[in-house]
């Protein structure tokens, strides 16, 4: 295989030097492959690359292309304190990346590993044309703890049901602590490349760019920074307080994961310490447990690709989804946020105008569109995947599949949520769905959960679906997958002894 996943200590020809290609890493602390290529002697170059084939067909103000291009500012910054700087291309990087290399003279290529199907392939792309070349791609661990082959059931399969997953997951940490240790970036300013390179504009990629500021976020490692500085006192509290969305009960921390403006050792370790000083509470334990919940989607993705477009339970590409004229205006009005169930829509306006949607509404607004509507998740995810600013393919396809019970240890398809029921429960007052839909303001919270019982509010709409009859037509379209849960687990290779 022309890739490297190992940490070398260097390559035989090290004086040519190295070039770090940053991707999903935008930091200059706490970073593997700069690590690495730092430590491997010679000149380090660095260089990122608007990926075009990713770019395409995004709109022209997309948050998390100005996200990144504000990023990336800082990091250039950051890297010359270094010493060194930053090139910034407009490309494809199957090609950008070999050529660059190739006009360097480096040796080797060092990069964080991703594990992403499209990602994994460009990869494989590029690493084949630096072999070419005579040079050679490392891949480094840098987004998750831990990776691929190493959680595994007892009898060394791939996991699919979280608690084992999760059990093996802080077990394989006892016993490797050194796993939260940081890749150290040492300030040498001789072994960076000297140089100088301009950003391009977000004009000059094609873009117009986005006001990040008013819809709060602060972009880069100093984002990133305040942000989980901000979090720690209200750490203890996380466990209860993050199913109420009016609440600002959670980190926001999800994009800069997304993008590693911020480090997961890092992160990971502080809970950690926080908990042993007894200063997390059962908040710091359920944290915890989410940033697992996003490992173990990765993994789940990595050896189950075919997820990105069929259900990872194969019994549940039988459900015959709605299609149509019809079913079409029910999926543009969820889209809008006018269904008619003020939780679901002002969730829906949230997302649409900040590009942020609170978790324990991606599972009712989710669970609404496949089971009230009887739409195929698949379009809800594209739809998520349009928006969201924190996307990432691994946890939105697995948090979809969840939700429409046909994913990996997903909510059983006879359990389905009521919007009214969670709006009076997570939104007794009504404060968020006020916010988002001010036509609703003036209602009493009682009524507020389901206003066509009080007569209906003029401007707002009367509710699209009928909920108890469109759970009945769920457990009847539901019908083909009746006995298969068990089966697909068994078929997965599951280890239910973990």
């Amino acid at each position: 295989m022309p890739i490297s996943n190992n940490n070398p200590a260097g390559p035989p020809d090290a004086a040519r030097g190295a070039l770090v290609w940053f991707r999903r890493d935008l930091r200059a602390f706490d970073h593997a492959a700069l690590h690495h290529a730092l430590r491997a002697g010679g000149p380090v170059h660095c260089v990122f690359v608007f990926d075009k084939p990713i770019l395409a067909g995004l709109p022209r103000d997309d948050r998390r292309v100005a996200f990144l291009h504000a990023s990336l500012a800082e990091l250039a910054q950051e890297l010359e304190t270094l010493g060194g700087h930053l090139v910034v291309l407009h490309d494809d990087a199957r090609d950008a990346i070999p050529a660059l290399a190739r006009q360097l003279n480096v040796a080797a290529v060092h990069a964080a590993e991703d594990y992403d199907p499209a990602a994994i392939a460009r990869d494989s792309a590029v690493a084949a044309a630096l072999q070419a070349d005579g040079r050679t791609l490392h891949l480094h661990k840098d987004q998750v703890i831990f990776a691929k082959e190493e959680v595994l059931s007892r009898v060394g399969k791939p996991l699919s049901v979280f608690t084992p997953y999760k059990k093996s997951w802080l077990r394989r940490l006892e016993a490797e602590p050194e796993a939260l240790a940081p890749w150290h970036v040492e300030p040498h300013a001789a072994a960076f490349a000297p140089g100088a390179s301009p950003l391009p504009s977000l004009q000059d990629i094609g873009f117009a760019g986005a006001d990040l500021a008013a819809v709060g976020i602060v972009p880069g490692m100093e984002g990133g920074a305040a942000l989980f500085e901000a979090f720690q006192p209200h750490l203890a509290d996380y466990g209860t307080a993050r199913d109420y969305p009016e609440l600002d009960a959670t980190s926001r921390l999800s994009l800069h994961l997304r993008f590693g403006t911020v480090s997961i050792r890092h992160l990971v370790r502080t809970v950690m310490q926080l908990s042993a000083r007894g200063q997390a509470g059962e908040g710091g334990a359920t944290w915890l447990s989410e940033l697992i919940w996003r490992e173990f989607y990765q993994q789940i993705l990595y050896f189950n690709p075919q997820v990105v477009e069929a259900s990872f339970k194969p019994a549940y590409d039988r459900v015959a989804w709605e299609t149509g004229a019809a079913a079409d205006e029910l999926f543009a009005a969820w889209c809008e946020g006018r269904t008619g169930f003020p939780l679901v829509d002002a969730a829906m306006v949230q997302l649409n105008t900040t590009g942020f949607m609170h978790n324990r509404l991606r599972m009712v607004t989710a669970s609404f569109l496949c089971k009230d509507f009887g739409i195929d998740w698949r379009r809800g995810e594209r739809y998520f995947a349009l928006r969201l600013n924190d996307y990432e393919l691994a946890s939105n396809n697995g948090g979809w599949q969840w939700a429409a019970s046909s994913g990996c240890d997903a909510q059983p398809f006879f359990r389905i949520f009521n919007p009214v029921t969670q709006s009076e429960r997570f939104d007794k007052d009504g404060a968020f769905i006020r916010r988002y839909l001010p036509v609703l303001a003036a209602l009493p919270s009682k009524q507020i959960h389901a206003p066509w019982l009080h007569g209906g509010v003029p401007g707002y709409p009367a509710p699209l679906v009928d909920h108890a009859e469109a759970r009945q037509r769920t457990l009847e379209r539901f019908e083909v997958v009746k006995g298969k849960a068990a089966e697909d687990v068994t078929a997965s290779g599951e280890d239910a002894g973990v």
